[in-house]
């Protein structure tokens, strides 16, 4: 017999969520910071192995008592200690819910029936462990901030109350099949990598509880040797972000790549600034090269671009 219906409510929190990663794939820490601000959905602890591969799919029947909302689910591990480890996750804009190329504005406290599937992934949830499934309205910077303050929901239990189904499968199952071993990887002569290639790159978070206002501060460097000369790669990206103004979301980025060859040196440059209003996007970046320090090109391009429910 299903269970009886109840409704959860969930406060946004615009900066919330940059523990959750970049994108998704990303290798993360402890979540625990993130689901502080989710509504957050635990099995008993599990008496066996349970393992997944494939797809998770969604259904949320949700509200908001604003004209536009984002949903992310994540699939978590919760471990014995407490410790908490993403599986996988996906988000969907409440507006988007019949078409990406045409949104419609929520109606406030009307419920709808989200449905989507969360990315990829192979996991085994290990004897003693928890299913936790985290559900936020904000994983900053990775989504841009909703320009609205707002409250959420989501109604459970019921026939028709939110629910995941999960591609489960056996924990243990035929005995593998034989590979030959890999084949030496072929190196070749005189180039080596130090650097992360910029991604994933390091990330520091400022938060002021006082103000409200919070910055993450991205940074990632690649560096290549050839025989015939080097390539340096950085990466900076500062997000600023204000949770009594959501709408007033910014970020500036830099990039310089840095080519020496025997007969030059080439350098290219890229400024990036991108902020919001409630109402749009403005857009704009540089790009410069330079040969021997001497400037050869460079080029701006600005944009404003209507936010049209985003």
């Amino acid at each position: 017999m299903p269970a009886a219906a109840a409704t959860d409510r969930l406060r946004y929190v615009p900066s919330a969520g940059v523990e959750a990663g970049f994108w998704w794939g990303e290798l993360l820490g402890d979540q625990r910071p993130v689901d502080a601000y989710s509504l957050t959905y635990d099995s008993a602890p599990l008496n066996q192995d349970v393992a997944m591969l494939g797809r998770a799919h969604v259904r949320l029947l949700a509200a908001a008592d604003a004209p536009l909302a984002d949903w992310i689910v994540r699939l978590e591990d919760v471990a014995e200690d407490g410790r908490v480890t993403t599986s996988t996750g996906a988000g969907l804009n409440g507006a988007q819910r019949q078409s990406i190329d045409r949104p419609e504005p929520l109606v406030s406290g009307t419920e709808y029936a989200l449905k989507f599937a969360l990315y990829l992934s192979s996991w085994v949830w290990t004897r003693g462990h928890r299913i936790r499934v985290a559900a936020s309205n904000a994983q900053w910077p990775m989504f841009w901030p909703i320009p609205y303050s707002m409250t959420t929901t989501l109604r459970l239990g019921g026939v028709e109350g939110s629910s995941i189904v999960l591609p489960v499968v056996p924990s243990q199952g035929r005995v593998p099949p034989h590979f030959t071993q890999p084949e030496p990887m072929e190196e070749p002569q005189g180039i080596t990598t130090t650097g992360d290639y910029a991604w994933p790159g390091t990330w520091k978070l400022e938060r002021d509880e006082v103000s409200g206002r919070s910055t993450v501060m991205w940074h990632g460097t690649s560096n290549l040797r050839f025989p015939w000369g080097s390539f340096d790669h950085l990466e900076k990206l500062v997000y600023h972000m204000d949770d009594a103004h959501p709408e007033t979301s910014a970020v500036e980025g830099e990039s310089e790549s840095v080519e020496r060859l025997a007969d030059r040196v080439l350098v290219y440059r890229g400024h990036l600034s991108f902020a919001s209003d409630a109402n749009t996007f403005h857009y704009g970046y540089t790009r410069e090269l330079l040969r021997d320090g001497r400037v050869v090109r460079t080029r701006t391009w600005r944009e404003d671009i209507p936010r049209d429910l985003q």
